[in-house]
């Protein structure tokens, strides 16, 4: 068997859950995507597209926070959230700030570095404050540290897609090319491996630490990965904006195998906080976390790529 074992009626009920909430965060992402595209409302970039980023950051943190503390885990539950909003949006109030130079898209992560030290000081002076001889500080410090880096990291790279700059002369819905290819073969991925894996899937992939996942699902999850990639990047928008460094196949390809190392992560800290799923907001898709897991670790890759490519 490839999946636990389920009744029909649940796994019809799970899969329609997941295609009413799948289906309405696709709009609202479409409508807002268009927004920010035609800078609706004479906004800069990534200004339609910010609200997301902070939604997906406050849900993410504050649901690492309740894992963590039903494992008896302390965490800053005040400050993990407002570290993390502030990690993942700091390149664009750095982009707007600094005149949204289209030119230094290392300038405007770095601020992502200043908001991680500020954040890593807020949570010192906090200690420091009600410090107590005995008193957990320590793992507060380092697991708070990395809930807000963890999640409000990847993020800032997903905004600092959406901050580059499309080649002059081209439609203007091509510079969210970078950030929506992201997306596209990641969860390209993602789908086909689940599809994949619940069908044929025979050969479990990580038994201990996530037993639906099979090494049938991971071949059809990079496949679909550079397929999408091709169809984006050579089909979709051939010949009107930049590329990633390596072209479509390495970017399917790093792009696939970073997603599901995310996905795995994140199935490492579900299976340490004794947790199936991050959360229940988003119905039968689970939580934010659960969401943008196998995003995490691509992120970084695919801004890597695009600026390389530049």
């Amino acid at each position: 068997m490839n999946q636990p074992s389920a009744t029909p009626a649940r796994k019809g009920g799970s899969l329609a859950s997941r295609l009413i909430v799948a289906t309405i965060v696709i709009t609202v992402f479409a409508g807002l995507a268009w927004a920010d595209a035609t800078s609706l409302g004479g906004g800069p970039r990534a200004a339609w597209l910010l609200p997301v980023v902070l939604l997906v950051a406050a849900g993410g943190s504050l649901e690492t926070v309740r894992l963590a503390a039903a494992r008896g885990i302390p965490l800053a539950a005040t400050l993990v959230p407002a570290g993390t909003a502030a990690i993942a949006t700091a390149p664009a109030v750095a982009a707007w700030l600094g005149g949204d130079d289209p030119a230094r898209p290392w300038a405007a992560l770095g601020a992502t570095t200043v908001a991680c030290g500020a954040a890593l000081g807020s949570l010192f002076v906090v200690e420091i404050g009600r410090y107590v001889r005995g008193g957990p500080a320590l793992p507060r410090i380092a697991g708070s540290l990395a809930a807000m880096v963890a999640i409000g990291l990847p993020l800032a790279f997903m905004v600092g897609l959406r901050l580059l700059e499309p080649r002059s002369g081209v439609a203007p819905w091509l510079g969210l090319l970078p950030l929506t290819s992201l997306i596209a073969v990641v969860k390209a991925g993602d789908i086909a491996a689940y599809a994949v894996g619940s069908l044929v899937g025979r050969h479990r992939m990580a038994p201990a630490l996530s037993p639906g996942k099979t090494w049938e699902g991971a071949a059809a999850s990079l496949a679909a990965a550079v397929f999408v990639a091709w169809l984006v990047m050579d089909r979709g928008a051939a010949g009107t904006a930049s590329r990633p460094w390596g072209g479509w196949p390495l970017y399917g390809l790093l792009l696939g195998l970073a997603g599901m190392a995310g996905d795995l992560s994140e199935s490492l800290v579900k299976r340490e906080l004794a947790a199936k799923d991050s959360g229940t907001s988003l119905g039968g898709m689970g939580g934010f976390l659960d969401l943008i897991d196998s995003l995490l670790f691509a992120a970084p890759v695919a801004w890597l790529l695009w600026v390389a490519g530049r």
